[in-house]
């Protein structure tokens, strides 16, 4: 055989072996190119604009808040025009997001609805919300102050009986999807898998430290201890409000201004919990004590529910990478916020559905409690069943 001939016959063959890439038959897919004359943002959203509460159960903001927050964001999220197509406009990058944030459903679901690529809406609602957080985080969430702190305790003592109180604490799951190659780090003791969102709410059920992002194995104690507040606060640099008398009881000296939570948490000078299960039994101030701090503490539980029942992802299995997790959940934490700040009207869903349904972290709460921990829990209990610090519903614990 001739050189050039076997050449020719060595390229046929070397060809045929190779797989064959498949050829884009079309840019666009044709119905994504009626997306301005069919999609859900320019047909359906736009008659939503017409009717004040079904826009407000589409996207949880009514059309004020919706304008407001485009305002806030807008700038940050839009992406310019090139030569082969234009891009998909703030607003309508806004309402997806909110709408996945709202129902939960998956990136096809909301692709097909609004006439865009899977793709597509799979960049928009990660750098959407993480844009709403970058740009409320600030005058939503701000770090505390001493002011603020102050504000806090006065809200605690008037509204739920509790004085020197900085704050409820507690942790829920957040189910996700199992992520590549993570082993059992996700894994929960409810048998899905997780991520941990920890916070910290006042007394008007603000959320005012967040944190996300703890594997769903860990415990609310543990994933306390590993946070940056949590270290700030056991290492003492948390810039919270010095010890105080309580009020009436000046004769029980100064005490440390403290956060609560259930029994899930460490016992420490400035993060009370309840008086284990085994001690009730013992007198009846204990019980005084646990209701009163109960009391308390549904602050974080009614927070919760509120956020899971307007934000509906938290009722689905998030097939999102953690990292997107991460940035939904802080989304929707300073959206509560915002909405607070802008409706501070009676709350239809706060005593209803506390926890929503994001799932209890599991209690492995630390029982070697420090002197000094012990003895400001001895403290409130002998001041709560005082003259000085009793309220008449107490005593309802038979």
């Amino acid at each position: 055989m001739r050189p050039t001939l076997r050449k020719v016959v060595l390229i046929a063959l070397l060809g045929r072996d190779q797989p064959r890439r498949k050829r884009r038959s079309v840019w666009v897919q044709r119905w994504f190119k009626s997306r301005k004359q069919a999609g859900e943002f320019h047909r359906l959203i736009q008659e939503l604009r017409l009717f004040v509460e079904e826009f407000r159960c589409y996207f949880r903001l009514d059309r004020s808040q919706f304008d407001h927050l485009l305002q806030m964001v807008g700038a940050r999220i839009a992406r310019m025009d090139t030569n082969y197509r234009e891009s998909i406009s703030p607003v309508e990058r806004l309402a997806i997001c909110l709408r996945f944030l709202a129902t939960g459903d998956s990136y096809r679901t909301i692709g097909f609805s609004f006439r865009v690529g899977r793709s597509a809406v799979a960049g928009i609602v990660p750098s959407v919300a993480q844009a709403i957080w970058d740009c409320l985080v600030g005058e939503y969430m701000p770090v505390p102050k001493e002011e603020d702190w102050r504000a806090i305790a006065a809200e605690f003592l008037e509204r739920w009986n509790f004085p020197n109180c900085l704050g409820s604490i507690d942790g829920k799951h957040v189910v996700i999807q199992a992520p590549p190659c993570s082993g059992s780090q996700f894994y929960n003791y409810k048998g899905t898998y997780s991520v941990v969102l920890l916070t910290v709410v006042d007394g008007i059920y603000c959320f005012r430290v967040v944190d996300v992002g703890a594997y769903g194995k860990g415990s609310d104690g543990g994933t306390l201890q590993d946070s940056a507040f949590g270290q700030a606060l056991q290492d003492g640099t948390l810039d919270i409000l010095p010890p105080a008398s309580l009020p009436g009881a000046e004769d029980l000296g100064p005490v440390p201004h403290i956060f609560v939570g259930d029994e899930a948490f460490p016992l420490r000078p400035n993060l009370m919990r309840p008086y284990a299960g085994r001690q009730l039994p013992l007198t009846k101030p204990v019980r005084i004590f646990n209701k009163r701090l109960s009391r308390a503490r549904l602050v974080v539980e009614c927070a919760f529910g509120i956020l899971a029942a307007r934000w509906r992802m938290y009722r689905r299995v998030l097939g999102l990478s953690p990292s997107n997790v991460d940035a939904c959940v802080k989304a929707t934490c300073v959206l509560h916020n915002y909405l607070r700040r802008s409706f501070q009207g009676p709350l239809r869903m706060e005593m209803g559905t506390p926890n929503g349904h994001l799932p209890d972290v599991t209690r492995a709460g630390a029982n070697n409690a420090p002197r000094q921990a012990l003895q400001v829990r001895e403290k409130l209990t002998t001041y709560f069943s005082s003259p000085a610090g009793e309220v008449p519903w107490q005593y309802a614990v038979e």
